[in-house]
Formats: structure tokens, sequence, C-alpha cells
């Protein structure tokens, strides 16, 4: 069974922990997990883009000219898609672009993302992520010694004002709680710190 140290926030190693094999240690699916990015960038689009029909285009209530003798096409508005400042023809309206794929692949998408920052050497387990007071200097240090890497993604089992409040300055530091994580927000990110307790309920739930 593979295992993995435990450190304090001062970097200094306190024990190991045992990690489930079927969780970890599994050749990392790349299929999956483009599956699940793909369907979380899907639900983050905002669907707000519109163009007009020719019915809500103003103007264009009457005819330009006389149907015949012209010698120019015939044409019954101004506000035609053919011609300029006229109406976007099948043009995009407001849409939800999300979409749900199945629990199974979730989970196997979420095992692989973790599977493949313990292969990397990016997953650092610490005891737990409470800091004593809400300052965002001391815990940006923290997260040096720990060698977390530019970007780092900070997993929690137990809501803390003062983590919230020390993180959120931190450039390229994101918080989450362990019951939210998405493979997208394991992938996006260099390095991984989480707390014991959050892995430990992690592990059990993707067994």
């Amino acid at each position: 069974m593979a295992k993995v140290d435990v450190k304090n926030l001062e970097g200094t190693t306190l024990r190991e922990f045992e990690l489930a094999d079927e969780v970890f240690t599994a050749p990392p699916n790349e299929h999956l997990m483009w599956e699940a990015v793909q369907a979380y960038l899907a639900s983050e689009r905002s669907g707000t883009h519109k163009t007009k029909s020719r019915g809500e285009v103003s103007g264009g209530g009457k005819k330009p000219w006389r149907q015949k003798g012209t010698g120019r096409a015939r044409a019954g508005s101004i506000r035609s898609s053919l011609w300029r400042h006229g109406s976007i023809a099948h043009g995009p309206v407001p849409r939800d672009y999300s979409y749900e794929i199945p629990k199974k692949m979730l989970r196997g998408a979420l095992r692989s993302a973790l599977a493949a920052k313990f292969q990397e050497q990016k997953l650092t387990v610490v005891d737990e992520l409470a800091p004593s007071e809400p300052r965002t200097k001391p815990l940006s240090e923290a997260l040096k010694k720990l060698g977390a890497g530019k970007s780092i993604l900070l997993v929690n089992d137990a809501a803390n004002r003062n983590l919230e409040l020390s993180s959120r300055n931190i450039a390229r530091c994101d918080l989450i709680r362990h019951h939210a994580v998405h493979p997208y927000h394991i992938l996006t990110h260099e390095g991984l710190v989480i707390s014991e307790g959050a892995l430990r309920r992690l592990q059990e739930s993707l067994r």
C-alpha cells in the first residue's frame, strides 16, 4: 500500500498516511479527466449571447422601393438579414450549455486526478489547515516551506474563517472543501495541499 508523509505547516514530517491503492496507484485515465473538465467548463459558460432577429430590429416597416420597374432587386425591408444594419439570420440565442456526465465517470476522473498528483509528487498532506490568526504572510511562508508550487489548491475538511481570510490574498491560491472538489480544480493547479481529514474522507468516498 502506498504511503505519503503527513507534515505540519512548518514542513516537519509527523507521520505517514496509508493511501488506498485503488485510488492513488492506478494509472490515470486521461479520457475521463478530459470529459470531466469539458463538462465543468461547459457549466461555467454564461450562455447570455444574443443577436436580434428580423422581428426585433427597429425600423424597416416601409418597403424601400416599389416591386417592379426600378431595375433593382426587389426588397421588402431595410432590416433584412442581407442588408447592413439589418437582422442576423440564425444567430445565437441565450441557452444553457451545462450537462452532466455519469457519476461513475466523475468519480473515476477524480481518482485519476488525485493519482496523477500523487504520482507526480505534487500531493502534500498536512495534519490540519487551521491558522491561529487571519494573516496572509504566515500562510504564504508555510506554503513555500511545503514546496507546494506556484499555483496551489488548498483542500480542507472543515470550514475555517482564518484559513479563508489568510488564503484569499495569495496569488494563484484557491481554497475548497473536500466535498466540493472537482477534477478541474485539481488539474488546473500545480500543487495540491490537503488536510489529513479531507484526504481520509475523499479516499473513503472514492473506494
